[in-house]
């Protein structure tokens, strides 16, 4: 994407190096930035700038929420791509849940089977 570049050094943030995700947010007009690092966009910066921020695990409990099957599908597809080491379907949730995704892991056990 290109076009964001100039907004870059006119944001504000707590950590400089995350102003081109915003940057990049604010110049597409997305309604959310999905990031483990909320913090790093205070309130006041958001809500200037309307965008939402999200947790990943939040964002994919909203996407199984208007689609289950396509979230279902998608970790089916991306298990499937793991090479090396190979994951089992208990161990790629075991995966999501030390990245810290729990609402996702429950979301998923259900369909362990077809995962």
């Amino acid at each position: 994407m290109n076009g964001h570049e100039t907004l870059i050094d006119v944001l504000e943030l707590p950590d400089p190096d995350d102003r081109h995700v915003l940057a990049a947010a604010i110049h597409c007009g997305a309604d959310a930035i999905v990031t483990f690092n909320g913090r790093d966009f205070p309130p006041s910066v958001r809500e200037r700038y309307n965008v939402e921020v999200l947790h990943p695990d939040d964002f994919i409990q909203f996407q199984h929420d208007f689609d289950n099957a396509a979230v279902v599908i998608s970790a089916q597809r991306c298990r499937s791509r793991l090479k090396n080491p190979t994951k089992t379907p208990e161990e790629y949730l075991d995966t999501l849940a030390a990245q810290r995704l729990p609402k996702t892991v429950s979301l998923l056990t259900p369909y362990l089977s077809v995962i």
